[in-house]
């Protein structure tokens, strides 16, 4: 039988099934393009450099809803593969690319509203034009928020550059989702997938640690930002951060005085961490109220069965509905009513 609370995949990815040549379009190249080779099945290309390979549960709505009944989960936060963030890019482009995801993203939601929520994404090279779509995003395509990068070619998020916006997040009560990409010394990890899981999680450590020590929580105290697979590196290490921020106030406390202990339970962890006991660390770290539902569907990395770890272990179902939706639901700002 359905567990009686809603569950909520707070982390998963979506593209269009076609989209125009981007190379062509915008005159250079280093753009995604999807070569569909067999029937479900496409290769995620950046020119013609091989990146992934995917099958129609990532551009194909029918097939994500059954796959969702099947594991029942009640709703997806769809937000687009991150390598499509395409920050490298001149930022007018980056922008008509990010509006074309985007509508992508408000049509899925708009035919199945009680089953998707959308997350957009924005040009975070151009902050001005990050705003304009960011505002386009929460007012006129109804999407809760965007999803970004955890730093934006140098900067990294305290970068007083990108402050416009998470301001602009903060007054449209947008939630912000952040997730590695591009990642961290990956010219020294040419083998075993070391990016992805030596990388990942350094670069969720240092988004975090970069609003932390850039102050970026204490100039927006009601923003509201989650982290991916469980923070990455951060929670594992919070002992060691405070210890230098401590120690060595010279070099760690020059922007914010707070301790960064301190910010625990103040932003929100997604619950992709894949181990049972460190799963219920980070429930000790940062409480029930701060943990969400997230298994990057549909990739390999992530959880296979969205909520199996949660449901896999002793907890006691109001905890289970919290890490399930309840938590979901307060960082997206929404009622559970919406979706009953």
């Amino acid at each position: 039988m359905p567990p009686p609370f809603l569950k909520i995949d707070t982390h998963t990815h979506v593209l269009p099934e076609r989209w125009p040549d981007l190379h062509k379009k915008y005159g250079y190249g280093g753009f995604v393009r999807l070569e569909h080779h067999a029937p479900g099945c496409a290769r995620m290309m950046i020119d013609d450099r091989f990146f992934r390979e995917v099958t129609s549960n990532l551009w194909d709505a029918p097939t994500r809803l059954k796959e969702c009944d099947t594991h029942r989960i009640d709703v997806q936060v769809l937000s687009t593969v991150p390598v499509m963030f395409s920050y490298w890019a001149k930022g007018n482009d980056a922008l008509d690319l990010s509006m074309m995801l985007n509508d992508h993203i408000a049509s899925l939601v708009a035919q199945s509203p009680k089953r998707f929520v959308g997350l957009g994404t924005v040009p975070m090279q151009a902050p001005a034009l990050a705003v304009k779509e960011l505002e386009r995003c929460v007012r006129s395509l109804g999407m809760r928020g965007v999803q970004i990068g955890t730093h934006v070619n140098e900067w990294n998020l305290n970068d007083e550059n990108l402050f416009p916006v998470f301001q602009a997040a903060e007054e449209l009560g947008a939630a912000l989702f952040v997730h590695p990409w591009d990642m961290m010394g990956k010219e020294r990890m040419q083998k075993y997938w070391l990016p992805w899981l030596v990388g990942m999680p350094a670069e969720a450590s240092l988004a975090i640690c970069s609003m932390i020590f850039g102050g970026v929580f204490e100039r927006l105290p009601k923003l509201r930002v989650a982290f991916a697979h469980g923070g990455g590196s951060f929670p594992s290490t919070i002992g060691r951060i405070e210890r230098g921020f401590v120690a060595c106030p010279d070099l760690c406390a020059v922007d914010n005085s707070v301790n960064p202990r301190s910010y625990l339970g103040k932003f929100f962890l997604d619950s992709l961490v894949h181990d049972g006991e460190f799963f219920r660390y980070l429930i000790s770290l940062v409480g029930e109220k701060r943990i969400m539902l997230g298994s990057d569907y549909p990739f390999p990395l992530g959880e296979g069965t969205p909520g199996e770890l949660i449901e896999s272990m002793d907890l006691p179902a109001s905890t289970q509905k919290r890490l399930m939706g309840g938590t979901a639901l307060e960082w997206l700002g929404m009622s559970e009513g919406y979706f009953r």
